[in-house]
């Protein structure tokens, strides 16, 4: 009962920042800070991927390597 009686309340709580009345991230703000997190996760492992590939063609191609 205590998992459904703190859910409401957190429910009613977004409900009050969504409608103006409490201060706060509104529901719509929160997907999208989400999503911009998501995005930011896989951007830094894209980068990642190209920095350990750069340093991969790079020994490929140092002389010294060879």
């Amino acid at each position: 009962m205590l998992f459904r009686s703190e859910s409401v309340r957190r429910w009613v709580i977004q409900a009050q920042v969504d409608g103006g009345q409490r201060q706060g991230a509104t529901s719509e703000e929160l997907a999208e800070i989400k999503a911009l997190k998501a995005k930011v996760r896989r951007l830094e492992e894209d980068n990642e991927i190209l920095r350990k590939a750069s340093i991969f063609f790079a020994g490929e191609l140092d002389p010294r390597s060879r």
